[in-house]
């Protein structure tokens, strides 16, 4: 198997995109758009899982973004074509959105302005670059890349403070409108990331601090393998992970499993098991505190070394997340742990899974040099599994969302 074979996706130049979605948007409604806005998908380097048990997460802005086109409307209708999803166009008033309303893709364009509280409706064509299903968050690029535009045209705030405000009204959106029992680390990371770095989320608050993150000066690159084994958040299995945690978080007497210190963890779990009920299953609930507490504890000492320019000493802590995730949290799959064994096999300094797993997507930290050399072995380990072909994409900390046009 040659380089060749482990195809990459790549991200197309902004400004096209933009002309694209710009021009797909005459086509279907007869006249230019008002704007056309873009935001980034996300990938998350460490910090997986503890954004809804008020922990802290590392995320990056990717350059795949999602585009939407949009106009507003002097009533509240909302119509929404998407060019991935052909024939599933929408129409409907704003009126009739609320939980569970619209289904399907729509919820996360009618329910951010739900969310917002728009009071007029819009017309908008969407084009996503985010790859689907890959666990890179194309749901929070689409409802950011709506919430920018929708804040841009009725003149909201859009510093920092208020795109902690539209992160917020996207994650109801995706949490009451499309059902997904989510955090905030995606829409955050979405609409906050700079150029160059990723963000130190504080999900308590919602605080944030940009992290330096110069992979390229410290002779690294991030490789990212989408391994195309299907992934969602609205599945029941991620709703269960965070029933888990909050019933754990309850049992302790704590508000979030933030609130557990480290170095008091063996105490924690026993306590825990001396709080369960009946119903609980124990074992369970303590791999789950186990897997919350040491997580939040990587970030921080991950966040510590990129502060100190140590990017090459956060692989073991990587790798540990990886087996946190896979043995504790019990979210990764076949597809993401044969991912990160064949990188690590093939000289990767580390790799995990990473997004809300089930499928979707897994990174790996390697030198820059090899990075084709990393894909093809994972690739390769793939082909020989007889599992669907893997793609690639490269992680470049990039922009939150934005105007384009």
């Amino acid at each position: 198997m040659s380089v060749a074979d482990a195809r990459f996706f790549e991200a197309p130049a902004r400004a096209e995109a933009a002309g694209a979605v710009a021009a797909a948007f005459g086509d279907v409604f007869g006249e230019t758009p008002e704007g056309v806005w873009s935001a980034p998908g996300r990938v998350n380097l460490v910090g997986e899982h503890v954004d809804y048990t008020g922990g802290l997460c590392l995320p990056l802005a990717l350059p795949h973004r999602t585009f939407v086109a949009l106009s507003p409307r002097h009533d509240d209708v909302v119509r929404v074509r998407s060019a991935q999803e052909a024939g599933a166009d929408w129409e409907g008033s704003l009126s009739e959105v609320g939980p569970g309303a619209p289904d399907g893709w729509a919820a996360y364009v009618a329910g951010v302005a739900w969310a917002m509280g728009t009071a007029h409706g819009f017309d908008a064509v969407v084009d996503g670059h985010v790859p689907l299903g890959s666990g890179l968050s194309s749901s929070a690029a689409l409802e950011c890349a709506v919430a920018i535009a929708l804040a841009d045209l009725d003149d909201l705030p859009t510093d920092d403070a208020g795109r902690a405000e539209l992160a917020a009204a996207c994650v109801q959106a995706e949490n009451v409108v499309a059902g997904a029992a989510t955090g905030g680390m995606d829409q955050a990371a979405s609409l906050r990331c700079r150029p160059g770095g990723g963000i130190l989320l504080d999900t308590r608050d919602d605080t944030v601090e940009h992290l330096p993150l110069d992979l390229a000066a410290a002779g690294l690159a991030l490789l990212v393998v989408d391994t195309r084994a299907a992934h969602s958040h609205s599945g029941g299995e991620y709703g269960a992970r965070r029933a888990d945690v909050e019933r754990a978080a309850r049992l302790l007497g704590v508000p979030t499993l933030r609130e557990v210190d480290p170095d008091d963890l063996d105490d924690a779990l026993e306590r825990l098991a001396a709080a369960a009920g009946p119903g609980d299953d124990v074992a369970v609930l303590r791999r789950r505190v186990r897997h919350a507490v040491t997580e939040i504890d990587r970030v921080r000492r991950t966040a510590d070394l990129l502060r100190a320019g140590r990017a090459r000493e956060v692989a073991p802590l990587l790798d540990a997340s990886h087996e946190s995730l896979r043995h504790d949290y019990e979210v990764s799959c076949r597809e993401l742990d044969l991912a990160v064994d064949a990188a690590r096999s093939a000289g990767a300094l580390a790799a995990r899974m990473t997004g809300g797993g089930f499928g979707g997507s897994a990174i790996a930290l390697v030198e820059a040099g090899a990075v084709g050399a990393v894909a093809q072995e994972v690739a390769r380990a793939f082909a020989d599994a007889r599992l669907r072909a893997p793609q690639f994409l490269s992680a470049l900390p990039s922009a939150g969302a934005g105007r384009d046009a």
